[in-house]
Formats: C-alpha cells, structure tokens, sequence
C-alpha cells in the first residue's frame, strides 16, 4: 500500500501538468526567407500557395499569381488600398466568406484581398515564389506560438492554454485590429522612456521610430540615408542609426540599429495613432513568440538569434532575382551618398560576380550577406550594363560602428 502511494505522489505532478497541458490544435512548418516566416496555405480548396506572416495586416492579401496558380474566391468589391509609402494608387478586390486552410486547419468565413498589381515584388525581393501576406485574422480564433527557432507555428486551444512557465509576458494593445506592445527605450541621454510600438513581422527591420519634420538632431550620433522598405503606396526611405538600449521587459538590446523614417512619409501614421514606432521581423525572429489575443497577451522567449549581431545594407545596393528561382541578381535601387553610388552602380545593372566569386553559386540571401558585412578591403562586384561587363570596387567600411571604451571595455555610441 505504501509503495502504491508512493508511486501515486510521484506520479501526481505529471498528471496534473497533462490535465493542464494546452491541447495543441494543429502544428504548422514554415521557412523562413530572410526574418520573414513563411507558411504554405490553401484558400478554397486550392493547392497551397506561399504567404508571408504578416501582422502588419488584418486579413490574407494576394500580391501575386501566376499562370500555374488556380484559385477561385467569393465575389468581390473593389477598394483603395492604403499604407506606408508614397507615389501610388492602388486598388484592391475584396472578397468575403473564404476558407483558409493550414494543414488540416480550416478557419471559415475569412477576409481575402488580392491586389490589381504586384506593386510589392515579394518573389523577387526574397528570391523565392510568395503569393502575399497573411494577416493577423489567423490568430483570433486560437493561442498561437511561432516558434522561430523549430520554424513552426503551433496552434492551442484557447480555454486550455497555460503560459510556459519559461516565458515572459507583456500586455497586448490590441486596438483596431492592430497589435501594439509596450517596451522600454532609453535614448541618446540614456534617459529612460516607455514606448508604444505596433507589432509588424512583416516589416524587414529591427524597429523605426517616428520623428517630426525630419529633425535630424533626434537621431543619435552617426546616420545612413536608406531605402527603409516599401509600403502599399511606395518605397520608404529615411535614416538609418543606433540607439543606446531598447528593452522587452528583461531582454534589452545593446546599440541596436534603428529607422526613422522621413516624416513625410507617415504624416499619416502619426495623425491617426499614438503609436511610437514599429517593431519588426528581425528583431521579433529573436523570440519565440506566443500570441494570446483572447487574453490579450504576448509571450515571449529568446532564441538561438537572439544575440546575432546588428547588420545593415553598407554597400547601399539593393538587389532582387528577378525571376526566381532562376539566378540573376539585379540592381534595384542605389543609395543615396552610398558606397554603391560613389562607385557609379545604377539601376538595372546584372549582378554576376562579387570577390572573386560568381553569383550564380550563390542564393540571394548569400549575397545580401557579403553586402552587410563590414571591411577595410573594398568589396569587388563584377556586372553587367547594357551588355558590357564592368567592374567596381565598394567601399565597405561600417558608417555605423559602435566605439569601444577600451578602459572600461564598455561599448559607447561615437
């Protein structure tokens, strides 16, 4: 008898963690392209395209099709489409009452918006097919975890979820629609600030943060003038710089590298919330996350990524493969005051050999590598200008150091 109750004590934690457990609904791979996760989903019974999780926007978005892509959605109506950017005039097709399917996960009457244009040229900025986004509707009916670092999300019922015991948590700002986390910032002063930041993991940057007028003297220390991203009404461009600390509860980042955006450019963004910034992919990917809207929770762990050092574009040359999965790299855009321009790179110009090495043995994010990474020796890049090889050398000295104290063997901004 005594042996029976032993075993029984012993045994109790374990039931009682099972009778606990959260029920796991569904398990869902994804790749990740950059920061960007993405999944592969079905809507209406269609074979399964290629999304990047997006919760910058509310529902599934269609960027691009293809002669091989069958798909078939509810009547539509068309609307603006409104966002970052500025310089164009996009439509979309709204349709209502989809069906999504992830796995063997169906999600009904869902919202689906397919753009009139591939204004976004996702495929060929990650060198690689991707049809679209999908929104942040695919988090409300459960407790969803995006695991970057099994490159999974995983999909709990919501009643029986409990957070990880090995997890932080901050409240979500949910309003809108739109997620919003507070977070810790100390600035040039190292005075300390909390900050209200929308969460966008389909923003590929660390955060950027909002300025007024486009002063200048509200960024700390050295700067690069940089194409930020793109958004539905254009490109985005402002400066790039560090910043002392930015905090998620106990996790802080050191110097991380920030944008501020030109003002101009979310004129809008400012008249129409309180928010201070946005917090994007690469920083979110240092995380596992764990998004409770019904409790309006984020939880969160660092990953294996979560100390990977902070890069930037500092040749100023931006590349896309313009038909992927084919190779080629093409010059989309050039910096202004870059190292790329000072060295005559243009628009349009064919990528085919980078030190010594041709490109063709390479994937694009292999090349945007070599781009981010920081040397005295100039970078040699080998291309092609209307049908004439050229040669040029790139200065790729970092323009955004982080000095070392030496004493007190302590970083310091410059």
């Amino acid at each position: 008898m005594k042996r029976f109750t032993l075993l029984f004590l012993l045994l109790f934690p374990t039931v009682v963690g099972l009778l606990h457990a959260a029920r796991q609904v569904a398990t869902i791979p994804f790749e990740l392209s950059g920061s960007y996760a993405v999944v592969r989903m079905s809507i209406n019974g269609s074979e399964p395209l290629s999304f990047i999780f997006d919760t910058g926007v509310r529902n599934t978005i269609i960027t691009h099709l293809d002669d091989t892509d069958n798909l078939s959605l509810k009547e539509g109506r068309e609307v603006p489409v409104v966002g970052l950017g500025s310089g164009l005039d996009v439509k979309g097709l709204v349709s209502d009452g989809n069906i999504l399917q992830l796995g063997k996960l169906s999600m009904n009457d869902r919202q689906v918006m397919v753009l009139d244009e591939d204004i976004l040229h996702l495929s060929e900025l990650n060198g690689r097919k991707i049809n679209g986004l999908m929104g942040v509707d695919v988090l409300k009916d459960y407790v969803v975890e995006v695991n970057y670092s099994r490159r999974k999300m995983i999909f709990y019922d919501t009643t029986s979820f409990r957070r990880p015991e090995n997890f932080a948590s901050r409240t979500l700002i949910i309003e809108n629609n739109k997620l919003y986390l507070p977070m810790t910032l100390f600035d040039s002063s190292m005075k300390l600030r909390t900050i209200k930041m929308f969460i966008d993991t389909g923003a590929l940057l660390n955060a950027w943060f909002l300025t007024v007028n486009n002063n200048t003297e509200d960024i700390p220390g050295p700067k690069v003038y940089a194409r930020i991203g793109s958004g539905f009404s254009g490109d985005v461009n402002g400066y790039l710089a560090r910043i002392p600390r930015l905090c998620l509860e106990e996790y802080c980042f050191e110097h991380p590298i920030v944008a501020f955006p030109d003002s101009a450019v979310v004129a809008e963004v400012i008249r129409r919330s309180d928010r201070d910034g946005t917090i994007g992919s690469e920083l979110l990917s240092r995380f596992n996350l764990i998004f409770d809207l019904h409790r309006q929770q984020l939880h969160f762990r660092a990953n294996s990524f979560f100390k990977a050092p902070f890069m930037y574009n500092i040749s100023g040359m931006e590349l896309i493969q313009a038909l992927p999965p084919f190779p080629g790299f093409e010059v989309s855009a050039v910096w202004k005051n870059s190292p790329a321009e000072k060295a005559g790179m243009q628009i349009g110009d064919q990528l085919i050999g980078i030190n010594n090495l041709s490109v063709f043995n390479l994937s694009l994010t292999d090349v945007r590598g070599l781009l981010q990474k920081p040397s005295r020796v100039p970078l040699s890049v080998v291309f092609l200008r209307n049908g004439q090889q050229m040669q040029a050398e790139l200065d790729m000295r970092n323009r955004l150091p982080v000095a070392v104290d030496v004493q007190n063997r302590r970083a310091t901004l410059p």
